[in-house]
């Protein structure tokens, strides 16, 4: 159990820090641990609750009316609060069945309506923490300044409550939304690929697999593998002396009892060391972008496709959704691709890990959206800009021509679907695609 905790701590981190749990919480702790130690220290220290000045709290010396303040404040808050969870379910709802239920991840993620439900609950945990302070008996005794913060946090969660539901009248709006992915993708991408590619000419990668009769390490449950602690992966395989093969990338489905792994020499890993093996990943019900670029593309896909289908027929999203993906894929052919072979010492190969590859993005982040866009000579004309954008930010010419096929492909899919005026546009693009390949010139606007 405890060889699991890394994984499971790096895990519920992701999980937390964008769900509705951890930042309202906290808010909400903070304010009522204010509200209690305010009211006890304005009971040993009269003379703070004399720096209040009787206009704002004019009734320093009846306890009844500080009760009623409070009171009445935390019964609106919670009210409002209702009605605030009301408003983001409606949101979510409304998000789910319109673009996706994959985009769910990012309205939950959404700082501004943590930052809501903590202020609202965090006003509550206030007013409530503070009341037992007012009081008449033994002694009278009225939290003068306790009460005014009370008094000011009501104004607060009002302007938060127009400011909140002018922030869901935009966060609906599928650019935002789709914007909000995108930026989120980066995100991963700096994080898991962060050095610039050079300019040299790449060098095709040994294409490495495990062997055979390698000793298979077998998945214990079903899910998709969201992370693999590759510092974890790496010191066992020096410990244990072994090389570390994975089967599966991240972000695919395993099945339980299906091979995750394979490693040499399985005289060195019993039992007790292959479940140390298995400790290193995380896998779950769903996909997260801890290091999965690949569901960010997805998500955009969704809501692309939703939009192109007969019952939306909608392709301006189906285009902004396509510009989104050309930002994504410009800034990933500008980055070194992730290291997948990790030797320890030099030339010992002691972990190999299959990440995403520039053809398998290419694919996920436009072949559907071709294939369903090949009536449609606006999204079309659109991919085309979107690879050419891509081909004009690189000086690598396998790059290029991998972007060539695509467009190649483009064209081919809506040839017999669309007239020969549109076609003529499209074979436009591919030309000017072809011509600056030739000559490996920037590519001119189209």
């Amino acid at each position: 159990m405890f060889e699991r905790l890394p994984v499971l701590f790096q895990s519920a981190m992701y999980a937390l820090r964008g769900g509705f749990l951890i930042r309202p919480l906290a808010i909400a702790v903070v304010l009522g641990i204010a509200g209690a130690t305010l009211s006890s220290l304005e009971e040993t220290r009269p003379e703070i609750g004399a720096l209040v000045p009787n206009l704002l709290f004019p009734s320093h010396e009846d306890p009844g009316v500080a009760q009623v303040i409070l009171s009445s404040i935390a019964t609106s808050i919670m009210t409002v609060v209702s009605i605030v969870f009301a408003i983001l379910l409606m949101t979510l709802t409304l998000a789910s069945t319109q673009f996706s239920p994959r985009i769910l991840v990012s309205f939950v993620r959404d700082r501004t309506t943590q930052w809501t439900l903590g202020i609202f609950l965090g006003t509550f945990s206030y007013c409530i923490a503070s009341l037992p302070a007012a009081r008449a008996l033994p002694h009278a005794f009225v939290p003068v300044a306790t009460v005014t913060g009370a008094m000011l946090l009501a104004p607060i969660c009002v302007g938060w409550l127009i400011y909140f539901i002018n922030h869901i009248s935009q966060s609906i709006s599928v650019n935002h939304i789709v914007d909000r992915i995108a930026r989120e993708t980066e995100l991963v991408i700096d994080e898991f690929m962060p050095y610039p590619r050079g300019t040299f000419q790449l060098s095709a990668r040994p294409e490495v697999h495990a062997a055979p009769d390698g000793l298979p390490i077998l998945s214990k449950k079903s899910g998709y593998l969201r992370y693999v602690d590759i510092a974890r992966l790496m010191t066992l395989a020096q410990t244990y002396r072994i090389s570390v093969h994975l089967e599966r990338r991240v972000g695919q489905f395993v099945p339980a009892g299906v091979p995750l792994a394979r490693i040499s020499r399985a005289e060195r890993v019993p039992t007790d060391r292959a479940l140390h093996l298995i400790a290193a990943f995380d896998i779950g019900p769903t996909r997260t972008l801890q290091q999965d670029v690949e569901f960010g593309v997805i998500q955009i896909v969704d809501i692309a496709l939703r939009a192109m289908s007969p019952a939306v027929n909608d392709p301006s999203t189906a285009i902004s959704c396509v510009d989104q993906l050309s930002r994504i894929m410009i800034l990933w052919v500008s980055r070194m691709p992730p290291t997948s072979h990790y030797y320890a010492p030099p030339h010992v190969l002691r972990l190999y890990v299959p990440w995403m590859t520039l053809d398998g993005l290419l694919d996920t982040a436009f072949e559907q959206i071709r294939h369903y866009a090949a009536a449609d000579i606006a999204v079309s004309l659109r991919l085309m800009r979107a690879l050419n954008d891509i081909a004009g930010t690189t000086e690598h010419r396998d790059i290029r021509l991998k972007l060539l096929d695509r467009a190649r492909g483009v064209l081919t899919g809506c040839t017999g679907h669309l007239q020969k005026e549109d076609l003529a546009k499209l074979q436009k693009r591919v030309a000017l695609l072809e011509q600056a390949i030739d000559r490996m010139q920037p590519l001119a606007a189209v």
